[in-house]
């Protein structure tokens, strides 16, 4: 990282809100800076697909573009795209849904801060799972609430125990943030462990927030247990997703909120004071792969469940690493041994061998001994990685 990033961090002057001071130094941003400036670098670091968008996305944006469709929207979204969420949602979960359940966002990074900044605030406590996607957290720090984790281990796949996160609830819980499958564990959460904590957050007047970005990431056959298909109503529910991962639609930010409809209006008009509305030709194109041939995302299943089978394999062999077989998103989080920092493996693993990894503590400081190794690239590039990376742990000596 650069002098502005310490600058950024660093400095006093009063014309910053200390709010900022809440946001961490970026662990994914400072590992891929570096490896920007070296050679012959392998990334098993990114955190979006790396096949491209379907022809008939393309095509739908296109040719949103050459018929004008550049104005804006609805400030909740695009209405033909609302239709279409409410009814692939409202089929695949087996719950009625309406248009006015749902709010269009540029990605699912900003419907995250909606979420949290809207019901964040001094006093107002949230739990979440540890290690988590390094957005929550501090979102809620931002805004003056206060969070308790629920670490996971490796050693159980980092599965979440229920129980633990009911114990957890007190007078101050406003909200549960769940994420799965994980970022960065690649963790499925077992429908019975979401049927749990739902059912005992409603009865305890707690919303669950959920992030389901990798809904249809999920292997070996399993059926996709959304807080959608576990809550009863609504009511105390706000579910997450985009076109992101399912359709390798990254950076053409267009996400989605789905919540009870006096909630989506309280939304809506936060939104208008932060994006307005998403980008108008994408959207059309989100309508697209909903209205389209679901081919994609079987073939993507595919090449990611022989990606996930290799990389379980190659970890396996590799010496310190404790792995487990993740079952869902493109993401492993091993451990290393016990009292060794993984910040300071991941920068000697990127200048010794050119492989890029992210250290554990960009998800919480609990996870300062792991890892999170991404096979979002292809077989070859995640084999010449571990023909370079096995040799250098076998070198070293964390005993």
């Amino acid at each position: 990282m650069g002098d502005l990033d310490s600058d950024f961090y660093e400095s006093e002057d009063p014309v910053w809100n200390p709010a900022l001071l809440t946001i961490p130094m970026p662990g994914i941003r400072k590992m891929v800076n570096l490896a920007s400036t070296m050679d012959d670098v392998i990334h098993l670091s990114i955190g979006q697909p790396d096949l491209p968008a379907p022809t008939h996305v393309v095509d739908a944006t296109i040719a949103a573009l050459q018929a004008g469709q550049t104005g804006y929207t609805m400030d909740a979204g695009l209405p033909e795209l609302l239709e279409a969420l409410s009814d692939y949602y409202g089929a695949r979960y087996a719950r009625e849904l309406t248009p006015d359940n749902i709010l269009i966002t540029t990605g699912a990074t900003e419907a995250i801060y909606l979420a949290l900044t809207s019901t964040s605030s001094a006093g107002r406590e949230f739990i979440i799972p540890e290690p988590s996607f390094m957005l929550y957290a501090p979102l809620v720090r931002m805004n003056g609430g206060t969070v308790k984790t629920i670490p996971t281990r490796a050693e159980s796949n980092h599965q979440l125990d229920p129980q633990d996160v009911i114990d957890a609830i007190d007078a101050n819980t406003c909200a549960i943030v769940l994420n799965s499958p994980s970022n960065p564990t690649g963790t499925l959460y077992p429908r019975e462990t979401i049927e749990a904590i739902v059912q005992e957050a409603a009865y305890r007047g707690v919303y669950v927030i959920s992030d389901e970005v990798y809904d249809h990431l999920v292997y070996d056959c399993k059926t996709y247990p959304s807080v959608l298909s576990c809550c009863s109503d609504l009511d105390h529910v706000m579910v997450i997703s985009s076109f992101s991962k399912t359709f390798s639609m990254a950076g053409m930010r267009v996400g989605w909120l789905i919540a009870s409809q006096g909630a989506i209006k309280k939304l809506r008009r936060y939104h208008m004071f932060t994006t307005t509305v998403a980008n108008t030709p994408c959207q059309w194109a989100g309508v697209a792969a909903l209205r389209g041939e679901r081919d994609f995302v079987d073939n993507m299943l595919d090449v990611y469940t022989r990606r996930r089978d290799r990389v379980v394999e190659l970890v396996r062999q590799t010496p310190y690493l404790d792995g487990y077989k993740p079952e869902g998103a493109f993401y492993l989080f091993p451990a290393l041994p016990d009292g060794i920092n993984g910040n300071n493996v991941a920068l000697r693993l990127l200048k010794e061998t050119g492989v890029c990894t992210i250290p554990g503590e960009t998800f919480g400081p609990s996870c300062s001994n792991a890892l999170r190794i991404s096979y979002s690239t292809s077989i070859e590039q995640i084999e010449e990685a571990f023909r370079r990376l096995i040799p250098w742990m076998e070198k070293q000596d964390f005993a």
